[in-house]
C-alpha cells in the first residue's frame, strides 16, 4: 500500500477518518505558520502588488540583468529550504525573493495561474557577477542536497538532481511596448537595446552571453519507451504535475493512437505528500478497477517509469468531449436529447458507485462522446474508494458541492458526484453554469417549456444537504419514466 492510501476497517473507519482528517489539516496549519514566521525574519520587504516578498528593497540592486539562480521546493520542503538558504544569503548580503505564502508557492508549482515557466521558482537569487553566481550555485547546492523538488522548466539544472537552477534574465522590471499596447519583459542586448527576455529559451540564455557554469554529465537513461515505442507528437496540456500527450503506439502493428499521461516526481506535491507521479499511478489503479468491473473507461495499454516520472498509456477515444460539443452548438439541445444524455451519464455514475468508487471530477470535459453517441468517462486521478475518503479536495470548483469547502471528506462521498450531475444537467438546459452567491445556487431556469419534473430533479440533485440528494439509480429511473413523454 502506498503511503498516501488510508487503510480503513469497517469497524474503525469513521474513527480513523476523523483522526487522519485532523492530522492532515493540523499539518497544513503548522507548515503555513512556520513559513509565515520565516518570511517575517528573512523577507521583511512586502510587495502588495505581487506574490513576492524580498530580503531588501529592489532599488538596492545595481545590476539591470544577469544570471539568476532559482532554488526549487515543494510546499512541504519550502520552510526547510528557506531556513537553510536565507541565513547564508543574508550573511553575504545577496538579495533574494520568495513567495509571500505557501498557497502562492502551490499556485506557482501548478503552472496555471502564473504560467508554466514559473514552476519550481521558489527562491530567486540575484548574484552581482558571473563568478558570484557560480560560487552561490555550488554553495546553495550543498545546502539543499537533502531536498527533492520539481524541475524548473527552461532553466538549466546546476547539477543532475539538484534543487538549484539558473537562467540569464532581467533583475528589474524592463518592458518593451508592443503595437497592441501590451508589454513584453525585456533585457538589453550587447548593443544596449531592449530585446525580449525569453523565459522559455532552451539554453537559459540569449545568444550573445557566455555560460560561466560548469557542465556536469547527465546520468545515462538505459531504456526510455518514449524514444521508440510511444512517439509523442502533440501536447494537450502541460502543468506542474505532468503533461497529457497524443502519441503513436508502435508496440502493435499497425501503430495505434494513444494517450500518454505523465506524472512528474515532486510535481504539484500536495499537503499529504502526493505528487504527479503518485496521482498518475493512482489513476492506473482506478482504471483497472473500473475495467475489471465492466465500466467502459479508456483501456490501459502500458505504464512505465523513466527519468524519475511515471507514464500511463491509455486508449485514445475517437470523438469529442461533451464540453467541446456544447461549445460548437449554436442552438440549445432539445429536451428529449438532454434526457437521453442524462440517462447515459447517470448510468455511468451508477456503475462507478456500484464498484465502490467516487469519481470526484465529473464534468463535461471529462465525458467523451463517441461517434456512435456513447459516453466514455476519462480522468480518474482524484477518484477514491467510498470507504476510504480522500482527505484533500479534488475537482473543478464549479462542479464541487459547497460542503466540500468545509469538509473535504464530504467531497469523497457519492453525493458529491450527484451534485456534479445536477450542475451538468442545468448546463445542458441553460447553456451556462448556475450563478452562485452567498445565499447559495440560483436555480432559476429561464428556458421555456422545461418540464416541471426536470426542474424538480435538478433541485434534488443540487440540494444543499448531501443526505437529501437521491442516488444515481433513483435518478436514472426518474429519467427513464420521463423519456416516453419526450417522444
Amino acid at each position: 500500500m502506498n503511503n498516501f492510501e488510508l487503510n480503513f476497517s469497517s469497524e474503525t473507519g469513521k474513527k480513523r477518518s476523523a483522526s487522519q482528517h485532523f492530522s492532515v489539516f493540523d499539518k497544513i496549519l503548522f507548515h503555513k505558520a512556520r513559513y509565515k514566521k520565516l518570511c517575517s525574519r528573512f523577507l521583511p520587504v512586502v510587495d502588495n502588488d505581487s506574490i513576492w516578498r524580498y530580503s531588501r528593497p529592489s532599488n538596492s540592486t545595481p545590476l539591470e540583468q544577469g544570471w539568476k539562480l532559482h532554488i526549487s521546493a515543494t510546499i512541504l520542503t519550502a520552510s526547510d529550504v528557506l531556513e537553510k538558504a536565507a541565513p547564508f544569503l543574508q550573511k553575504l548580503k545577496v538579495r533574494f525573493k520568495a513567495p509571500a505564502s505557501l498557497v502562492s508557492l502551490k499556485n506557482l508549482n501548478a503552472g496555471i495561474i502564473h504560467g508554466y515557466p514559473q514552476i519550481g521558482k521558489f527562491i530567486t537569487v540575484y548574484p552581482q557577477s558571473d563568478d558570484e553566481a557560480v560560487f552561490l550555485a555550488e554553495q546553495l547546492h550543498q545546502l539543499t542536497l537533502s531536498f527533492s523538488a520539481p524541475p524548473v522548466p527552461f532553466d538549466l539544472s546546476y547539477k543532475p538532481g539538484s534543487c538549484i537552477y539558473y537562467r540569464y534574465g532581467s533583475f528589474k522590471k524592463q518592458q518593451i511596448e508592443n503595437a497592441d499596447g501590451s508589454q513584453t519583459p525585456a533585457i538589453r542586448n550587447s548593443s544596449g537595446n531592449l530585446v525580449p527576455d525569453l523565459r522559455d529559451a532552451e539554453d537559459g540564455k540569449p545568444a550573445w552571453i557566455n555560460n560561466p557554469f560548469p557542465v556536469f554529465p547527465k546520468p545515462d537513461v538505459l531504456i526510455n519507451p518514449l524514444d521508440d515505442t510511444f512517439k509523442v507528437f502533440q501536447a494537450f496540456s502541460q502543468r506542474g504535475k505532468g503533461g497529457v500527450y497524443q502519441a503513436l503506439d508502435f508496440s502493435v502493428s499497425p501503430p495505434r493512437l494513444c494517450i500518454v499521461k505523465e506524472g512528474r516526481r515532486n510535481g504539484e506535491t500536495d499537503w499529504d505528500g502526493r505528487d504527479g507521479f503518485a496521482r498518475v499511478r493512482h489513476e492506473e489503479k482506478m482504471l483497472k478497477t473500473l475495467m475489471s468491473a465492466g465500466v467502459v473507461v479508456p483501456r490501459v495499454y502500458a505504464s512505465f517509469e523513466t527519468e524519475n516520472n511515471y507514464y500511463l498509456v491509455v486508449e485514445s477515444i475517437a470523438g469529442k468531449s461533451l464540453q467541446e460539443l456544447l461549445q460548437e452548438r449554436k442552438k440549445w439541445l432539445s429536451i428529449s436529447r438532454i434526457v437521453r444524455f442524462a440517462i447515459e451519464i447517470v448510468r455511468l455514475v451508477a456503475q462507478i458507485h456500484s464498484v465502490g468508487l467516487v469519481w470526484r471530477d465529473l464534468k463535461p470535459a471529462n465525458l467523451f462522446v463517441t461517434k456512435n453517441g456513447k459516453f466514455r468517462p476519462i480522468d480518474f486521478e482524484g477518484a477514491c474508494r467510498i470507504g476510504q475518503p480522500d482527505l484533500l479536495s479534488w475537482g473543478t470548483q464549479s462542479f464541487m458541492p459547497r460542503e466540500s469547502n468545509k469538509n473535504s471528506v464530504e467531497q469523497s462521498k457519492p453525493a458529491a458526484d450527484i451534485f456534479a450531475l445536477g450542475i451538468i444537467l442545468y448546463f445542458l438546459i441553460e447553456g451556462r453554469l448556475p450563478e452562485v452567491s452567498g445565499n447559495g445556487i440560483d436555480l432559476k431556469i429561464k428556458r421555456r417549456k422545461v418540464p416541471k419534473k426536470i426542474r424538480q430533479i435538478i433541485e434534488q440533485l443540487l440540494d444543499p444537504n448531501p443526505k437529501q440528494r437521491p442516488d444515481a439509480n433513483t435518478i436514472c429511473q426518474e429519467f427513464q419514466l420521463l423519456l416516453p413523454k419526450m417522444s
